[in-house]
């Protein structure tokens, strides 16, 4: 297809879809708890791509009603659901703004959200609703809220006897996704994405993945992040395929689900892969359809993807993204064989460069930041002028914050954030060196290392160590083992035993953040 043909719009990816394929599937609902969700005495709530259409003028019509104007932002603190999509693309669709809130957001966080963000309306599930209306009560202006089930089977009387709205046109540079990022220190900043932001990305996810219209994805990220949102959600758009989405992830229901949906690939976190990995693998079925398993959000260890290929049989296709960049930026290559292990793939959709402390591109094999530029990445911070110019360079390219390096065959390499550095008499130790050691311990399910003050060489290094159940392993056995791989002065001075990791929605590890997480826990 033409450039000047491609999609710009998030309406022109499912108007191409509506004309093709009106009849074809685009989404159904799995029940989490249901282990025959696709037998014939439970029909799941499903919605076609024509449908898919109606329901977005329905939903102009709902949001005219709520005087909501095309351009202005309306609120969604709403988890997953088959109406929930709706709701999300029905807006987009009709020139909309749309802001999901992060359901992990504490009611302060949410507070800066929704005043922040200037929206004019809120759409909270009836589980949130008072919650939601306690926060609103606390704003400098008026917000109306709208209380919607996620199931679209309960709420089908919110739409049905709504007349469709034909609206114009959303223009491609229109603001079409606000989302917060996590704001691991300081408050979140808001990410302005436009429509062609949005479609350019779509279209990328599938060209990278060779996706199609036989594909499903089963869809248990939450949309609230950038991932769901625009891998699980979006991109069937783009392909004509469909997804398969359950409330929630559930480590013990995931394969029956993923083979009940006849699921074609999956998209996951490595804190998912880290449970799915202590749970048993299906038995007697075979999960030989699924062509791959997407990894994302957070740098997975070697050692759980080798693992979990050699375990279930499906190949990892390891990225990486932004919330800046409409998530993924990078991608290893469809192709097994072409796949680097430990690298986040070669840039996808974008071009990607890593750049030293002058903003100045370096060679090949140096560690830098890395750097990206290209049509999905974001237009800036929201009502943030500083933080947006802070963000890229005079020529263009957006400052990811991640240190890493590219290699000569144009794969990249992350080896941490910037912030997250350990300095340690000098010299730079990158904590994810120290974490993937340890993932290398049998007794370790997982590990996150961070700077701590020291009197004498500035930082020493802490670690948090999760052990595997029914494994025992004590601090000399780990500094041992530590002391082996990493040499002395790369063990960690402190190791704590802990039963969990403080993580963001994405499943990052909020390393910054650990240091206070210990002293609370302790």
């Amino acid at each position: 297809m033409s450039q000047d043909l491609l999609p710009r719009t998030v309406r022109a990816l499912l108007e191409l879809q509506t004309t093709v394929r009106p009849d074809a599937l685009y989404a159904l609902a799995l029940d989490v708890g249901d282990a025959n969700a696709q037998s014939p005495s439970h029909a799941p709530a499903t919605m076609r791509f024509a449908q898919l259409s109606q329901y977005c003028g329905q939903v102009a019509t709902l949001l005219l009603r709520q005087g909501m104007q095309p351009g202005d932002t309306v609120s969604m603190v709403m988890p997953n659901g088959l109406n929930t999509l709706r709701l999300l693309l029905g807006a987009m669709h009709g020139g909309w703004c749309v802001n999901p809130v992060n359901l992990l957001s504490s009611p302060e966080q949410m507070r800066y959200v929704l005043e922040h963000s200037d929206c004019k309306l809120v759409i909270a599930s009836p589980d949130w609703a008072e919650r939601v209306q306690a926060v609103l009560a606390t704003l400098t202006r008026p917000v109306a809220l709208l209380v919607c089930s996620p199931d679209m089977d309960a709420d089908d009387s919110l739409l049905g006897s709504l007349q469709p709205t034909s609206m114009p046109e959303p223009q491609a540079e229109a603001m079409a996704l606000l989302m917060y990022t996590s704001g691991t220190t300081g408050v979140p900043k808001g990410v302005v994405l436009t429509q062609s932001n949005l479609a350019a990305n779509a279209m990328a996810i599938s060209a990278e993945h060779r996706l199609g219209a036989r594909d499903r994805v089963l869809a248990v990220l939450p949309l609230y992040h950038i991932n769901a949102f625009a891998v699980t959600m979006l991109a069937p758009l783009a392909h004509g395929g469909s997804l398969a989405m359950p409330p929630k992830f559930s480590a013990a229901r995931f394969w029956q689900q993923a083979l009940h949906a006849q699921c074609t690939w999956i998209n996951v976190v490595p804190t998912m892969i880290s449970y799915l990995l202590e749970g048993a693998a299906p038995e007697g079925e075979s999960l030989g359809h699924i062509r791959f398993c997407r990894s994302a959000s957070a740098a997975l260890p070697p050692a759980h993807l080798q693992a979990f290929e050699q375990r279930f049989g499906i190949g990892v296709i390891e990225t990486m993204g932004l919330t800046e960049t409409v998530a993924p930026s990078f991608s290893n290559p469809y192709e097994p064989t072409l796949r680097k292990l430990g690298s986040v793939g070669k840039a996808s959709g974008c071009e990607g460069c890593v750049i030293d402390a002058d903003l100045r591109p370096v060679a090949d094999g140096t560690t830098g930041e890395i750097a990206i530029r290209g049509p999905q990445v974001m237009q800036g911070y929201y009502k943030n002028p500083d933080a947006t110019r802070a963000s890229f360079t005079p020529d263009g390219w957006l400052r990811t914050g991640d240190l890493g390096h590219r290699d000569a065959d144009g794969f990249f390499f992350v080896t941490g954030r910037i912030k997250e550095l350990i300095i340690k008499g000098g010299e730079n130790i990158a904590p994810r060196e120290i974490d993937e050691v340890l993932l290398r311990h049998p007794s370790v399910l997982d590990a996150a290392a961070t700077g701590m003050p020291d009197a004498h060489y500035g930082q020493e290094i802490m670690v948090c160590i999760v052990l595997r159940e029914g494994c025992a392993a004590d601090e000399a056995a780990l500094r041992a083992f530590c002391t082996e791989h990493l040499g002395r002065y790369k063990t960690p001075k402190v190791f704590h035993f802990v039963q969990d990791l403080p993580r963001g929605p994405s499943g990052k590890v909020q390393r910054l953040k650990l240091l206070d997480w210990v002293d609370q826990a302790t």
